[in-house]
């Protein structure tokens, strides 16, 4: 009775061993996959802050929140279930999906540029007004389907990490990164947000410390939102000209992601120690900046300019 009960004591010690490995290896493969898919992290972290701008204080944690559940239900009932059937049946398709993703990243940044450089922005010209529920519902609703994009970029980069790991493995990597990055990101979302707030509750302190800091706050934030704004494009052209070039030689052709290699180990090579680390990922990272833009004015050419100029010429002769 007694060597029985060792003997199952020994089994279930021996299980929890196990399960404690594998709890370990699937928070190690999605840590992993949520360093690879940083880049986008930062670009969905830049871009939705804007959706929050104009409303009135009460609003702003409540309409983050909205979003963060409509962004776990895109990750967790759209993109999770596409994500792991191509992953099983059709994992050929993986690199031509990121293709596309990172096609609209490069448009995306690339747009933003032409916005600045134009002035103006893509938008309708009439819609609810601001401060009516719907406005809110509208508001929600565009950053939900941005999210969508951005989450598949994120969930298929992470997939592209762990595609060698046994099915259940990539299922429960890809559900750990779902909520940590979701938890990420609208965590800092909400602080970015209520900063201000913040600030101003400390600038009306009696202490003159905390009012110094308040005002302080007040006066950077929008500077901070300014440099959000410049380091989102900057992620979506960074990370959508890399992916393009990484899967395009994933899809059988080679040449644009031997010659970022070449780079890459040129400029490496050039200084010695950690310092030539440094500035290889920097090339890397330019270059790839580079191509995201190139491909993306192609794809904001071919989507804006050219239709309005041909709009613009054929108004005469409609006259």
């Amino acid at each position: 009775m007694a060597s029985g009960l060792v003997a199952l004591l020994d089994d279930i010690a021996t299980l929890t061993r196990a399960a404690a490995a594998s709890l370990d290896d699937i928070g190690a493969a999605a840590g992993k996959a949520s360093v690879k898919a940083a880049g986008v992290v930062v670009d969905d972290t830049a871009v939705t802050p804007r959706y929050v701008d104009g409303f009135t204080p009460d609003r702003e944690l409540p309409i983050v929140r909205k979003i963060a559940v409509g962004s776990i239900r895109n990750k967790l009932l759209i993109i999770l279930p596409v994500a792991m059937i191509l992953s099983q049946f059709l994992p050929q398709a993986l690199p031509y999906l990121l293709i596309a993703g990172g096609l609209f990243l490069c448009y995306e940044g690339a747009e933003k540029v032409y916005e600045a450089i134009a002035g103006g922005h893509h938008e309708e010209a009439s819609g609810p007004a601001q401060g009516d529920p719907e406005f809110e519902k509208t508001m929600v609703n565009g950053a939900i389907r941005t999210d969508l994009i951005l989450s598949a970029e994120i969930m298929v980069i992470s997939l592209s990490s762990v595609e060698d790991e046994p099915f259940w493995t990539r299922l429960a990597v890809l559900i750990v990164v779902a909520f940590l990055i979701t938890a990420l990101v609208y965590g800092v979302v909400a602080i970015i947000v209520k900063m201000d707030d913040v600030g101003l509750a400390l600038a009306q302190r009696e202490s003159t410390f905390s009012q110094k800091i308040g005002r302080g706050l007040v006066t950077a934030m929008p500077k901070i939102m300014a440099t959000l704004t410049v380091v989102g494009i900057a992620a979506m052209l960074w990370v959508g000209g890399h992916i393009l070039i990484v899967n395009v030689g994933e899809a059988g052709f080679h040449w644009p992601a031997d010659q970022l290699h070449h780079i890459e180990h040129w400029f490496g090579d050039l200084v010695h120690g950690g310092f030539g680390g440094v500035l290889s990922w920097t090339a890397g990272t330019v270059v790839s900046a580079l191509v995201g833009l190139v491909v993306g004015a192609i794809v904001v050419a071919i989507l804006h300019v050219i239709p309005k100029r041909k709009k613009k010429d054929s108004a005469p002769a409609a006259g």
